[in-house]
């Protein structure tokens, strides 16, 4: 007579065939799924589990426990199950509480809330803080700045602008017009200490002046070549000077529009004869509080990144030196900025944006 417990029967049916030939040659299948398949495939073959534990380097116990499960649960039993997992101790009303505070309130010695600070306050771990605020993205280190243009013609000088950078005039030539004024010549009162193996480049946190300059710089969107000169003042007198230069750069058969911004200096009356007597020159003026219209104020910040913030100037005349030197390199290989937002999609973030913080309650 037969010893030991009888063998379930174990039929496939063909859809339960072809999923499990599929789990076993699927290079992405979890490796415990995989053997699981292989089980059943042999066992259905008629195999003993015995000749199956062997193969798979398992107990026959193992084996039997995966018939068993596949003939009363069929595929779904070769699944590993749910595991409940410790209970939850954070309530949705700890993190209802978390958030209100964070949201509407601040600390009596702070201008924020810290995870910490925040912890001691609701009675909760750092670290659960810390869950809550990357789960709906609450970055409380972190500051924005903006700035709404009040400017009454707002939409028109938008549209106007926008319009020069998508869809420039025929014979005409484009240029971004703007100075920036006041660019310190700075050394530091120590020696720098190069950049070594695992250590950044060091320098004294105090420098010393050396005077300023203020270079008045126009941009050709088209090419992204730069046209530049230094002066000690910006006054209207340098800024004509330099209308002079970009007179002689731009070739006689084009037209000139030059975008620029509200400073006063632009539109002094030394200015406005100087175009009465130059009628191919014609200025748009940006928006009051939007020089991010302006393309050479991004132009401005990679002078500033590449050359300005961490150069070493020991006079004015070495600063203006460094700065003609980026132009000149900058213009061997010009790249234009590309300009892709129409004036519509500009005013509808600007109206978003508008409608967000219009309930805000500041």
């Amino acid at each position: 007579m037969p010893r030991g417990r009888p063998m379930l029967p174990l039929l496939l049916a063909r859809q339960e065939r072809e999923t499990l030939d599929r789990w076993v040659r699927r290079p992405k299948t979890a490796q415990a799924l995989a053997q699981r398949a292989r089980i059943v495939l042999a066992c259905a073959e008629g195999q003993s589990n015995g000749v199956v534990a062997t193969r798979e380097r398992l107990t026959r116990q193992t084996v039997g426990r995966w018939r068993a499960r596949f003939v009363s649960k069929r595929l779904d039993g070769l699944l590993d199950e749910l595991r409940p997992g410790a209970p939850r101790r954070i309530t949705d009303a700890d993190v209802e509480r978390a958030l209100t505070r964070t949201l509407e309130s601040t600390p009596r010695d702070a201008t924020h809330w810290s995870t910490r600070a925040l912890a001691r306050a609701c009675g909760l771990s750092q670290s659960a803080v810390s869950r809550i605020w990357r789960a709906f993205a609450l970055q409380q280190h972190r500051t924005e700045t903006f700035k709404l243009s009040r400017d009454p013609l707002f939409i028109e000088k938008v549209r106007d602008i926008v319009g020069l950078y998508l869809h420039p005039p025929d014979k005409a030539l484009v240029l971004c017009v703007d100075e920036k004024t006041q660019i310190q010549a700075l050394d530091r009162s120590q020696p720098l200490l190069p950049m070594r193996t695992g250590q950044p480049e060091r320098r004294a946190h105090d420098y010393v002046r050396h005077g300023t300059t203020s270079l008045f710089a126009a941009l050709n969107v088209k090419s992204g070549a730069v046209l530049g000169q230094c002066r000690r003042r910006h006054r209207a007198i340098e800024f004509r000077k330099f209308l002079e230069q970009i007179d002689a750069a731009v070739p006689a058969r084009f037209q000139a529009h030059l975008i620029l911004d509200n400073y006063g200096t632009h539109k002094a009356p030394r200015i406005r004869r100087w175009l009465a007597q130059h009628p191919r020159f014609h200025l748009h003026f940006t928006p009051t509080g939007a020089s991010w219209i302006n393309l050479v104020e991004r132009w401005f910040a990679m002078l500033t990144e590449k050359q300005i913030r961490r150069g070493i100037h020991r006079s004015t005349r070495e600063l203006e030196v460094a700065i003609v030197d980026y132009i000149q390199i900058h213009n061997q290989r010009p790249k234009p900025f590309l300009w892709t937002k129409t004036a519509d999609e500009i005013l509808a973030n600007v109206g978003r944006f508008c409608q967000r913080i219009s309930n805000s309650g500041h």
